[in-house]
């Protein structure tokens, strides 16, 4: 103690005689005579009084004994510009150890501020300094510390105008620390493949914090080889994802927010040294189900909490229309939870998971059909809300009101209504994710086999029911709407049996008829002809009203030959430009119409593309009895929107789902889809192509795998 105590006190016997000789204090820390105690003098030497001795300092000048303003740090411009807090250079944040509340000041250096405080108020708001804040250097001289320095040259810039002050000049110790890059860096897959996945534990529940299932993207639903690698690796960031320029509907391309390798338990338990790779992809598919059940189920009650049960929205409609917007879906909110419950209670009982294909199975065979209800009202559902959106302007702003509510995290009504059919078209993918995870184990391979048969048994029958119930409502409405008392007949019979199991509408619409009897000297007189193509027939009809056709022909599917035609191979008649008046023809020939005869129509439409979609669709059953084409040399789409059917050639599409393409025109693609063969029209704004031939190949045999292995 006594030894600590005497190298305190000559430490304060140096301070004190070399501030006495730097300032000019007499032994009682008076000032000597004749000089006059002036800030200006320290500060223009540039931390005087911590380097050698020197000569005398200089004399003062006049503006350095002008009264000057001291502007607070926190009265500064830039400090009022910023706000109460200031930002400075990262390089020049040290860390610097935890210092005792009360500080050490030596004698001479409280004599120098009080006389100071004394002689010159302004002085007051200097900071004070203490022994911490030097460093000793070469024959016991106190020199700056780095740190002080870099406070001094940050604030450099905030001195007073007109104040005199030495350049400060940082030591060259004190350089830089250059900036962290914004992108890490690129990883090698080969190193960091066992490693990546227990980087970091994912702190908290999977179920703190859900995500909007229209906003996230399971990495099941890849399929090409870069996709096995994507289940290790760690989420990706929302600004990684490309971004589209039109509106979304549902936007998702966000994996869920925690891994089965970053959860606490899974990276304390240490399996992640010595767990397969192969097996961490197994249980990262079995657990990427149980969280996107998750954020499901959570959207589902967004939904009925938001709208389903919102007053204001139901005084905007009768029973029926509310019955009819929002169906059972109450039903599908409770199986989704059960599901859910016998997930999670399986995730808990095992860190590793051993099997969930039973549950899967369990599950659609004896506790999803009300799926099969809720697709099935789909048309009544679609009919519904268009009808309530163009004509009630109270639902309008009702549900605008609801759409708004922070709860709906700024997505429209029509993405949370579509969540079971998303859903329920995503779990054969997922399933069969988990049954490529599998083959390695012959048990656990034909398990997941059976649960991926009874998920696309289950999708089959919601197709069928969606389908089912739009074609008799066609087919009922239409056999009021056709008159065919005035068709001619000497082959079939006057009346065609339109109630038909087995037939269904493909497309109907309003053409141009092209007449060679001068139809070009009456260009507003145009004749129109409207068409009604079913699968086996085809009706040529007279438009009366909206809801009401006369009947002038019909031919069976198996009799029609189509041919499209260009505008300049038609003749001319009376000096008219047919470039002009007919932009895009084609000719349909009947070749045994209502009377056994042959019949040619020539037609126009007003674009290309619905001249090809016309064409498209009379050809339907020439292209079903073509030979099957190799459909890996066919151009791929993933759905980046989801798009609703609006008319009856066209395809209800959901995120993610990938299309093969068959053909392409004026801004509208034709494709079949890959998960169940289903063909149609959709614009080409809702997809975008895949470049990658790997992805495709892996397309194409996930197609083939699912056609023979759930006989779709």
């Amino acid at each position: 103690m006594s030894q600590r105590h005497s190298d305190g006190s000559l430490d304060e016997k140096l301070l004190e005689s070399h501030f006495h000789s730097e300032l000019r204090l007499d032994a009682k820390g008076n000032p000597v005579s004749g000089l006059p105690i002036v800030r200006g003098s320290l500060r223009v030497r540039d931390n005087a009084a911590f380097q050698p001795d020197v000569p005398g300092p200089l004399p003062p000048s006049s503006k350095d004994t002008e009264p000057r303003t001291v502007i607070l740090s926190t009265q500064s411009a830039a400090a009022l510009k910023m706000g109460t807090e200031q930002l400075i250079p990262r390089n020049l944040a040290v860390s610097s150890k935890a210092k005792a509340p009360a500080r050490h000041q030596s004698f001479g250096a409280a004599m120098l501020s009080k006389e100071a405080a004394r002689r010159d108020p302004r002085l007051v708001t200097a900071p004070s300094f203490s022994q911490d804040d030097m460093d000793v250097g070469p024959g016991r001289m106190l020199i700056r510390n780095l740190r002080n320095q870099s406070y001094r040259a940050a604030m450099k810039g905030l001195e007073a105008p007109g104040s005199q002050v030495g350049p400060v000049h940082l030591s060259p110790k004190l350089q830089a620390l250059a900036e962290e890059s914004s992108q890490p860096p690129a990883r090698c897959p080969a190193k960091n493949k066992r490693t990546l996945g227990r980087k970091r534990a994912h702190k908290g529940s999977f179920k703190d914090d859900p995500r909007f299932y229209q906003e996230i993207r399971e990495r099941g639903l890849n399929t090409s080889q870069e996709s096995d690698d994507d289940l290790l690796d760690e989420p990706s960031s929302p600004q990684g994802t490309q971004k589209v320029a039109a509106p979304i509907v549902v936007q998702n391309y966000r994996a869920p927010q925690v891994t089965w390798s970053q959860l606490p338990e899974v990276v304390e338990s240490g399996l992640l040294d010595t767990l397969p790779a192969e097996e961490r992809k197994r249980q990262e598919a079995i657990f990427e189900i149980l969280t996107s059940e998750f954020s499901y189920q959570h959207s589902l009650g967004v939904l009925v909490a938001e709208f389903l049960q919102s007053k204001e929205l139901r005084a905007t409609m009768t029973q029926t229309e509310h019955h009819h917007l929002f169906s059972n879906i109450l039903d599908v909110l409770s199986a989704s939870q059960k599901f859910f419950e016998d997930l999670e209670r399986r995730h808990k009982a095992q860190v590793c998971v051993e099997d969930i294909s039973d549950i899967l199975e369990e599950h659609a065979e004896r506790h999803f059909h009300p799926y099969v209800i809720y697709c099935s009202n789909e048309v009544y559902q679609q009919r519904v809300l268009q009808k309530l959106t163009s004509s009630s302007a109270a639902f309008r702003e009702a549900l605008r009101d609801r759409e708004k509510q922070p709860a709906c995290g700024g997505l429209p009504m029509l993405s949370f209504l579509i969540l079971p059919m998303q859903r329920v078209t995503r779990l054969p993918l997922l399933t069969d994710t988990l049954c490529l995870k599998t083959q390695g184990h012959p048990e656990r391979y034909k398990a997941a086999s059976r649960a991926l048969k009874a998920i696309s048994k289950l999708v089959r029958q919601c197709n069928e029911g969606a389908h089912k119930m739009e074609r008799t409502e066609q087919m009922y409405t239409l056999h009021t709407q056709l008159d065919f008392s005035k068709v001619k007949h000497l082959c079939v019979p006057q009346s065609l049996p339109l109630i038909s199991a087995s037939r269904w509408l493909l497309k109907r619409g309003e053409l141009f008829v092209v007449e060679e009897a001068g139809i070009f000297r009456k260009l507003t007189s145009r004749p129109t002809c409207y068409l009604f193509l079913f699968n086996d027939v085809l009706v040529v009809t007279k438009k009366k009203s909206e809801d009401s056709f006369t009947v002038q022909d019909y031919a069976q599917a198996d009799h029609i030959q189509v041919q499209k035609l260009e505008a300049s191979e038609l003749p001319l008649l009376a000096g008219s430009n047919r470039s002009s008046c007919v932009p895009h023809p084609f000719q349909v020939t009947l070749l045994h119409n209502s009377e056994g005869r042959q019949e040619k129509i020539l037609l126009s439409s007003d674009s290309a593309s619905d001249r090809a979609r016309w064409i498209v669709a009379l050809t339907h059953n020439e292209r079903q009895q073509q030979g099957p084409t190799n459909k890996g040399d066919l151009p791929q789409v993933e759905v980046t929107k989801a798009y609703l059917a609006k008319q009856v050639d066209e395809i209800t599409l959901q995120q993610a789902d990938v299309v093969l393409i068959l053909q392409q025109e004026d801004g509208w693609l034709y494709g079949e889809r890959l998960r169940d063969g289903e063909m149609g029209w959709f614009p080409e704004d809702f997809a975008r192509c895949i470049t990658n031939q790997v992805a495709v190949e892996g397309n194409v045999r996930r197609m083939e795998r699912l056609r023979v292995e759930t006989d779709v």
